[in-house]
């Protein structure tokens, strides 16, 4: 049995976990590819954006409020054919107001948003690697060490959060030459 023996009880220690070195956590940001797609952001200027218009609460206080400087997100083509992860980001900038919120030839407009009470919040991230190859929504629905993961169980939400665990195997997926195959 490994740790040491406590000298009051006699009884082994266990011992304790060695720090966690990186504090960073990990998310998935889903985005309409005819919108703004991976593509995009990789050719736009530092590979850098806001990541705007998000319009739903759950979505907006993980914007605001959890993710934070290096943390790494996926990039999600949704409503693509076929709906997949293509790439990783990482946030540069954390939670600050949306300003398309104040805009009312903005199609993200909302009334009740104003720059000294802001509602919506937006990150920006820059992207740092292309997958080798997407992971569609089909191999991920198809892994049993996913099963839990966020978008296969509450698909609607844009930000969302990704265990370690996910983020390694959505990573072995990509990884892969090929998807596995899901046919019997």
């Amino acid at each position: 049995m490994r740790g040491r023996e406590d000298e009051k009880t006699r009884r082994r220690v266990k011992p304790s976990r060695p720090p966690v070195l990186s504090s960073s956590r990990y998310w998935l940001l889903k985005q309409e590819p005819t919108d703004f797609s991976f593509d995009d952001l990789w050719r736009a200027p530092g590979r850098t954006t806001n990541w705007e218009g998000v319009r739903n609460y759950a979505a907006r206080n993980y914007l605001r409020d959890q993710i934070k400087l290096g943390d790494l997100a996926f990039f999600y083509h949704s409503n693509a054919n076929p709906s997949a992860v293509v790439g990783i980001v990482e946030c540069v900038r954390e939670g600050y107001p949306d300003p398309t919120a104040f805009d009312a030839k903005s199609p993200y407009y909302d009334a009740d948003s104003t720059p000294d009470k802001p509602r919506w919040f937006q990150i920006d991230v820059r992207a740092v690697e292309r997958l080798a190859r997407p992971v569609s929504i089909t191999e991920l629905r198809g892994d049993p060490a996913l099963k839990s993961m966020a978008l296969l169980r509450i698909s609607q939400l844009s930000v969302q959060p990704v265990t370690p665990a996910e983020w390694k195997a959505v990573l072995k997926h990509a990884r892969r030459a090929q998807p596995l195959s899901l046919s019997p």
